[in-house]
């Protein structure tokens, strides 16, 4: 029989934030990636962990089960996070997946302050992008694959977009990968969605999530996983958080590159349940 269920909460202002929720045992909040949502992104790992955690997969406002709304800002989508985990009614462990990651990131500082402690419990991040971390080199890759993004979607092609968007980030494999397991077929569709988040945050104001002042706002134990095959900006960014938060480690999963929730789920399941196991 499937355990499968749905968690919905109502944000301030007034967007439905929802998610489908599996398994029995410590909440874990996961959030997904710019391409996806919820169930994209997680669906490969969260068979893994259903035996230990109940596994929240909400998706940002646009997106899967959860309300529309024009604004996208980093601050706003910290604020429906925290609206989510406060309704869970305990305190639960956050999971974040490159821009997931550094929501996570945001939301877990908010957490840390003394209104909310305890909020968020402790903290996975799967390589976290830090911008200032990128080199010349890298820069160009990511800003050519989002201009492409643009291009094709103008075209009205948006599988072929968001393709295009994911070959900065991934490698041929990871793409290989994601492709049979019509991953952008399914994703095309927040095409138009993702380019108004990148613009929001592009355009947002204030300090980041690389500021090392809202890093040691992050009372959490973090763990930051990184691939060993990707790119180095990535794995740039892994030392850095780990470096300024309080209580911050490092894990390396072998062969995976950025795509590890669809390319290596055991490991990625295996360094979760040791690290929220272990608490």
């Amino acid at each position: 029989m499937s355990t499968q269920r749905t968690h919905h909460v109502t944000t301030t202002d007034g967007v439905t934030i929802g998610g489908t929720v599996h398994g029995r045992g410590r909440p874990l909040v996961f959030l997904h990636g710019a391409i996806g949502d919820g169930d994209l992104d997680w669906g490969r790992l969260v068979g893994h962990l259903t035996g230990r955690f109940t596994c929240h997969l909400p998706s940002m406002r646009g997106r899967g089960l959860s309300g529309d709304h024009p604004d996208l800002s980093p601050g706003r989508q910290v604020d429906d996070v925290l609206a989510y985990v406060d309704s869970l009614g305990e305190p639960a462990g956050l999971v974040g997946w490159s821009a997931g990651a550094n929501l996570a990131l945001g939301t877990a500082a908010r957490s840390g302050t003394a209104a909310r402690s305890g909020t968020v419990d402790a903290v996975v991040l799967l390589e976290p992008p830090m911008r200032g971390m990128m080199d010349g080199r890298e820069r160009a890759v990511i800003v050519g694959a989002i201009a492409r993004m643009g291009e094709l979607a103008a075209g009205g092609d948006v599988t072929a977009a968001i393709r295009a968007f994911a070959g900065g980030p991934f490698s041929d494999e990871e793409l290989a990968v994601a492709e049979e397991a019509g991953y952008f077929a399914a994703a095309g569709r927040y095409v138009p969605h993702l380019l108004s988040l990148l613009g929001q945050v592009e355009s947002s104001g204030g300090p980041t999530v690389e500021d090392p002042a809202v890093l040691d706002a992050v009372s959490a134990p973090v763990l930051v996983l990184y691939g060993s095959g990707t790119m180095a900006f990535y794995r740039a960014g892994a030392r850095h958080v780990a470096g300024h938060v309080r209580d911050g480690r490092m894990r390396e999963i072998p062969g995976a590159g950025h795509a590890a929730p669809l390319t290596h789920p055991e490991a990625l399941a295996e360094a979760i349940t040791r690290f929220f196991g272990a608490g």
